[in-house]
């Protein structure tokens, strides 16, 4: 069973979520939560599996409350925020928080039920609008960077060798730039012609390269140190 935390200030949203969840049979939502002061300490007493989170609340906002809960060691869920893009810092001060996954506000039930299994099995998510904002955010940063070297985007060695752990073989390459694509397992495994178990090893080996956590914070990663 999926337990989850459901983190918003609107209680008609909330009850939305609850409804469109409560309907499966691996779900079940075990708390609610109206501020982020609230949802810190739901999250240590609930342990949820999953917990959605809004960003602009009362008392502490939803990033300030994603980094206090990934900062708990005694706490293992994954926050997926809960977004409609009115504050664009606010998507990537949440990715910095350590948020697993994003979702629109006006996501389709199936696309809320899919990202809550998704985190509960520990992969991170992004909506495609949601990685086209990163990319294009990133590399607007990089290209605006004062003095850096013209022939730097050419030769992503030096900043891949800074955060990789081990280097990528060709295919976990080709893995990594279309999960940056916000591609799913299936349709990696479609666009290489490879199994669906074969990209979820891939994937797994990308990450451990990376030492990141989940898929979100390998796309991040990779976006900023050049390697997609």
């Amino acid at each position: 069973m999926i337990r989850v935390l459901l983190v918003d200030d609107h209680a008609m949203l909330r009850a939305g979520f609850r409804a469109i969840l409560s309907t499966q049979p691996d779900i079940e939502v075990v708390g609610e939560a109206a501020t982020g002061a609230e949802a810190v300490t739901l999250a240590a007493q609930l342990h949820p599996d999953v917990i959605t989170m809004d960003v602009q609340m009362p008392d502490m906002d939803g990033i300030e409350a994603t980094r206090r809960i990934v900062a708990d060691a005694e706490i293992t869920a994954s926050v997926a925020i809960i977004t409609t893009f009115d504050r664009d810092e606010y998507l990537f001060q949440a990715l910095d928080a350590g948020a697993g996954g994003f979702l629109l506000k006006n996501a389709g039930p199936e696309e809320l039920i899919t990202a809550v299994r998704a985190l509960a099995a520990g992969d991170g998510i992004l909506a495609p609008e949601v990685t086209r904002r990163v990319v294009a955010r990133f590399a607007s940063h990089s290209a605006a960077a004062p003095n850096a070297p013209t022939a730097a985007p050419a030769t992503p060695s030096a900043p891949a060798s800074s955060v990789l752990h081990e280097p990528l073989t060709e295919r976990e390459s080709e893995v990594l730039v279309l999960m940056a694509d916000a591609r799913s397992n299936a349709e990696i495994a479609g666009a290489l012609f490879i199994g669906e178990a074969t990209v979820k090893t891939h994937v797994s080996r990308v990450l451990q390269k990376l030492g990141a956590r989940d898929r979100v914070q390998a796309i991040v990663l990779a976006i900023r140190h050049g390697l997609t």
